[in-house]
């Protein structure tokens, strides 16, 4: 018998039985992330990210994890999906949407019709700040789903192959 709460929010990951081991690993790899743990600390107090809605396209794993937990911290409302479905831990997808309450929407080895469908439903989130890999996320934001981009008032791209997408 489970002692965690039905999961309520929106959320497409392989397996919801792996959040014990990712929450572990999630919790382990925080222990070398020094300057996140101050950032997260401060982002408690001071919620500077209230209510804004972020959209990320990430590699899904322990580290990125972290980052999206000190978001929610800070108040911020984060969705994530995957930029590389080949590098999606599928036990810390599971202990963001259980433990964390941020919905994910990633599958490690997704099919690529299954990748842009859970771009989409991180975009019906209507994001007002994206966060990108590889620039998918904007991509599908300004050629198919136009009707979000109002709310977009930023942006971060990490690769220089996203920002050269970007530029046409």
């Amino acid at each position: 018998m489970s002692t965690h709460p039905p999961i309520s929010i929106a959320h497409d990951i392989k397996d919801i039985s792996l959040a014990d081991i990712g929450k572990r690993r999630t919790e382990w790899a925080f222990q070398s992330m020094p300057v996140l743990q101050t950032i997260r600390k401060q982002f408690i107090k001071t919620q500077p990210l209230a209510g804004i809605r972020i959209g990320a396209c990430l590699h899904v794993t322990t580290e990125t994890a972290n980052l999206m937990i000190t978001l929610r911290d800070g108040g911020a409302l984060p969705v994530l999906c995957a930029s590389n479905p080949l590098s999606t831990q599928d036990d810390v997808a599971a202990t963001l949407v259980r433990d964390y309450g941020i919905p994910v929407f990633a599958i490690k080895g997704e099919t690529n019709e299954s990748y842009y469908s859970h771009i989409l439903s991180c975009i019906d989130s209507k994001p007002q700040i994206t966060m990108d890999d590889g620039c998918d996320l904007v991509t599908v934001l300004h050629t198919k789903r136009q009707d979000a981009l109002a709310d977009v008032i930023g942006g971060t791209e990490e690769t220089t192959t996203g920002v050269i997408r970007l530029r046409p």
